[in-house]
């Protein structure tokens, strides 16, 4: 059987906190005693566990991370950016998804309650930036990853979604074309409406401002990409153009376009953003626009290991800058564009 604190402290004559005490060097005890325990502690050859070491010490050395879902298609590159510098500096990380809605926030703040972790990374699941905040305020250090635009007063990494949207815009402005067709993301996000500003002040400097019947609100999913598509082309809406607000509405609007007859980039050149993996693979591969995700992960990390180094905290962001990835689905590649 392994050897315990209780055997430790049996052998020595002392209590189990007297050993804790000597273990890790909190609390008075005098020098002859915890001499005594250093000794049969070498004896027994007891090893406590790291754990068990550490929450007397007040922290765990481990991370938290709470994320809406695994499915999201930017998400792996994001939790490995984080991964990889938890495991690089020691620490573990306990991650949280929401896929079963309420039920998984209870069972968050259970570990939340019961410290099992020493800081929390987040991908703000809908409805839960309130919550995050009081977390933050109440003493967990929190720092938020891809704030969707919310400007949070919290610790956050985050990228230039309005400059990306303009990066979009400069790219078709550049390549002649005049009647964008947008696919959004929710109104709800602040990302969105970033990327919408953007976009639509390039094409209102350059004397063709986006005709609101062009403006489509979608939910970032695929098959948004494709609805947007057909509704515009029954309408008999005219674009020479389509932004997407992300890859995966965009490979639905590429599809849509292909089965309705039209050319891509001839007919419609097409502009989605993140630049997932898929999007170097869809035919003609997608122009894009490149969100930081694995930085923004390793970025985060960072900021809370420092915290936990004696870094202060603080509201302030992190601000990565968005890059205009050209592919075949709107002219021949060229150079990469940093905002």
């Amino acid at each position: 059987m392994p050897i315990t604190i209780a055997d430790v402290a049996a052998r020595a004559g002392v209590s189990k906190t007297t050993v804790s005490r000597v273990l890790n060097g909190k609390g008075e005890v005098d020098e002859a005693t915890a001499a005594r325990v250093r000794t049969v502690i070498d004896q027994l050859g007891y090893v406590p566990s790291a754990r068990a070491v550490n929450l007397a010490r007040g922290h765990t050395r481990v991370i938290g991370m709470l994320v809406p879902s695994l499915t999201w298609p930017w998400m792996g590159e994001v939790v490995q950016g984080a991964v990889d510098v938890v495991e690089s500096e020691g620490y573990g990380l306990l991650l949280f998804t929401c896929n079963r809605g309420a039920e998984s926030m209870r069972q968050f703040a259970a570990q939340v309650s019961g410290k099992s972790f020493d800081g929390l990374l987040a991908i703000e699941p809908e409805g839960t930036l309130d919550y995050l905040a009081d977390l933050y305020t109440g003493g967990l250090p929190v720092v938020l990853i891809d704030d969707r635009g919310d400007k949070p007063l919290m610790p956050s990494v985050a990228t230039t979604n309005r400059a990306g949207g303009s990066l979009a815009a400069r790219h078709l402005v550049e390549i002649g074309r005049r009647r964008p067709l947008v696919i959004t993301g929710s109104e709800k996000f602040g990302c969105t409406q970033d990327r919408l500003g953007g976009f639509a002040d390039v094409f209102a400097a350059a004397g063709a401002p986006i005709d609101p019947r062009l403006v489509v609100e979608g939910d970032f999913t695929y098959e948004c990409g494709i609805t947007s598509i057909q509704r515009a082309l029954a309408e008999g809406v005219e674009f020479d153009a389509v932004f997407a607000h992300n890859d995966l509405s965009a490979s639905g609007a590429l599809q849509a376009l292909r089965l309705a007859g039209k050319a891509v980039p001839q007919d419609v050149a097409l502009v989605g953003f993140d630049d997932i993996l898929h999007a170097a693979h869809t035919e003609p591969p997608l122009t894009t626009v490149r969100q930081p995700m694995r930085q923004m992960g390793e970025m985060a990390a960072r900021r809370l290991i420092a915290h936990f180094d004696g870094t202060p905290l603080t509201a302030e962001p992190n601000i990565l800058s968005t890059t205009l990835v050209v592919r075949g689905s709107t002219v021949a590649a060229q150079p990469e564009r940093s905002t």
